[in-house]
């Protein structure tokens, strides 16, 4: 399932993030004129600090070079107020006094930047050792659950990973990730400057704007720089808007201690399409196989394809989910060139020195 209650780390268009084989995505910046007032504002009550991030690239026979990143958060979890009054009331309600209408709520009211430890359990102050997501944090005024992390290539850009003829690797501790959560990595075909153009979308990438995927989802906050107020449906859970945020998938990792998956989802059309009607292809309305994108993908669960034993907690399984270990996804090409037809993605697993095939 999708939504605010997603324990997952992604990166814009990667850990969300765009893969080079899909169709080149284009992003346009226009430039307002002065004095004149733009749509999806910046909140002016908590500055926004993107915690850092580092991983390893270039890798050769030889080594790997340290490379410094960082991460944001999605623009869903984020508070939207107006004068520090909320837009976005009790967790399911947009204000009608603000939020009426699409484009006057995203000129009216501002997305604020994080307090990313306090209020979301989002930690990476371990040096060089990745991200830490807590599922449920506290904060002073309300309980946060899950998030989802973007990978930044500067304050206003996210990375995008360009993984023909490469090795896309990390390392995961699922042992307390149990039945129920997901745990997730991967890459969607989002607008390197989350669909910034300084008019109708002032916010961008740094306050992590910009997102979709291959489910389109309708409990999008924002779109394309407007509020997706219309039709807003506060008893569905999670909340849902009319419109929808259809893109590219690539499921590089969804999973739990108990089972995971690997799953690319196609789009028929390039980049974000915010979707309406059959196109989104919604369940409630019959339609998940009439919209653009491919949402049941083609998986690989080796549970389900008969390989009961191979993922699962405890040494009898090939991988133990109860000890860390690394994911390795290869992204293999025609004529072993960047420029190749992407041809092969080959998995497999490591753990304690032992190369484990998928």
């Amino acid at each position: 399932p999708r939504g605010s209650s997603d324990c997952r780390i992604s990166c814009a268009p990667s850990l969300e993030a765009t893969l080079h084989s899909m169709p080149v995505m284009r992003s346009l910046l226009c430039v307002a004129p002065l004095g004149l007032a733009a749509a999806q504002q910046v909140g002016t009550m908590q500055q926004e600090t993107h915690p850092e991030m580092w991983m390893e690239s270039d890798c050769t026979a030889s080594g790997c070079k340290w490379e410094k990143t960082s991460v944001v958060i999605d623009s869903n979890w984020r508070w939207v107020n107006k004068n520090g009054q909320n837009c976005y009331m009790n967790d399911n309600t947009w204000d009608p006094a603000t939020c009426s209408d699409p484009a006057e709520c995203a000129k009216q009211c501002g997305i604020e930047g994080a307090d990313y430890k306090k209020t979301y359990g989002i930690d990476t102050t371990g040096g060089r050792d990745g991200v830490t997501l807590n599922f449920v944090t506290k904060g002073d005024y309300s309980s946060n659950f899950g998030s989802r992390l973007y990978v930044m290539d500067g304050e206003d850009t996210y990375k995008m990973f360009k993984l023909k003829n490469r090795e896309f690797t990390f390392d995961v501790d699922v042992s307390n990730l149990r039945c129920g959560l997901n745990g997730a990595v991967y890459f969607v075909e989002m607008d390197q400057k989350g669909d910034y153009d300084g008019v109708k979308n002032a916010a961008g990438a740094k306050y992590g704007t910009g997102y979709c995927d291959a489910q389109c989802p309708h409990d999008l906050k924002w779109i394309k720089g407007e509020a997706n107020v219309l039709d807003w449906d506060s008893e569905s859970v999670p909340p849902v808007g009319r419109y929808g945020a259809c893109c590219a998938e690539m499921d590089i990792w969804e999973a739990n201690n108990m089972a995971t998956a690997f799953t690319p989802h196609v789009c028929s059309k390039a980049g974000l399409t915010k979707c309406e009607g059959s196109e989104c292809g919604d369940n409630d309305a019959g339609e998940r196989y009439l919209g653009i994108c491919d949402k049941d993908g083609c998986d690989y669960n080796n549970y389900r394809m008969g390989e009961q034993s191979f993922y699962g907690t405890g040494p009898s399984f090939d991988v133990d989910s109860s000890r860390p270990f690394s994911i390795v996804t290869q992204f293999i090409t025609s004529d072993n060139t960047d420029a190749g037809d992407l041809v092969e993605m080959k998995r497999f697993y490591v753990q304690d020195g032992k190369v484990v095939p998928n």
